[in-house]
């Protein structure tokens, strides 16, 4: 794990795109969408079953690495709401039991505004932990700590004439020396966006400056994405 500061709080970053907030011993993810293999198959495209299976084995991984004894998932847990029924039983089985090893918590997305069907754990639309916002879109003007998902941001780095693309945190922050942070996606079947796109920048205003942040064996890379006009 890599640790770095936010809003003077302790968080490190996991393995597969997670946060790990020793604090309060809580794994944060965001943008699972959890059987979206499924949903593209009953619109007539054939793809692998098993990108649920993959994402929670990523998530029990994460679990065992950091020791977290609750999990936050900030939105998009499914792909859609139907998504909870339709986890073949040994996802379903996974889920279970991670649901009962920890104290896991959902909360609801564009993609997943209603999770009726979903066992396990409990479902709201954001929280407040420890005066940190636990939220699935960042809300423009927002001053407080927050941690949200949503954008799937990723980097795009050259390196030795080769394009990388990797997914990435990015870290906004504020002239009072608060922050805010758009998770990574961590869902196996999910895309991304360029984390420079003006759109996050825009969806984390008011800040006096934007990087992207990523893991690179034990060292925090940092790129700088924007910042305010002097």
């Amino acid at each position: 794990m890599v640790p770095f500061s936010f809003s003077g709080k302790e968080f490190a970053l996991a393995s597969s795109n997670a946060i790990y907030w020793p604090r309060e011993s809580a794994l944060l993810v965001a943008d699972l969408h959890l059987e979206k293999a499924s949903f593209y198959a009953k619109h007539g495209q054939m793809l692998p079953p098993y990108d649920s299976r993959e994402t929670l084995e990523r998530i029990a991984f994460a679990i065992r690495q950091t020791g977290a004894r609750r999990v936050y998932s900030l939105g998009d847990n499914f792909h859609d709401n139907a998504g909870a029924s339709r986890l073949e039983p040994y996802a379903a089985g996974m889920l279970r039991t991670l649901t009962k090893v920890v104290d896991w918590v959902w909360i609801t997305g564009n993609h997943d505004s209603e999770l009726s069907s979903v066992e396990g754990g409990s479902v709201v639309p954001e929280l407040d932990i420890a005066d940190v916002i636990l939220r699935h879109e960042a809300k423009t003007g927002e001053t407080r700590p927050e941690l949200s998902g949503h954008f799937h941001p990723r980097i795009q780095l050259t390196i030795n004439a080769r394009r990388i693309r990797r997914p990435c945190a990015v870290i906004a922050q504020l002239k009072d020396g608060a922050n805010r942070m758009i998770l990574p996606a961590f869902g196996a079947f999910t895309g991304g966006m360029n984390a420079a796109d003006p759109i996050i920048r825009d969806a984390l205003q008011p800040s006096h400056s934007i990087n992207a942040v990523l893991a690179a064996g034990t060292k925090l890379l940092q790129f700088p994405l924007w910042q305010e006009a002097a």
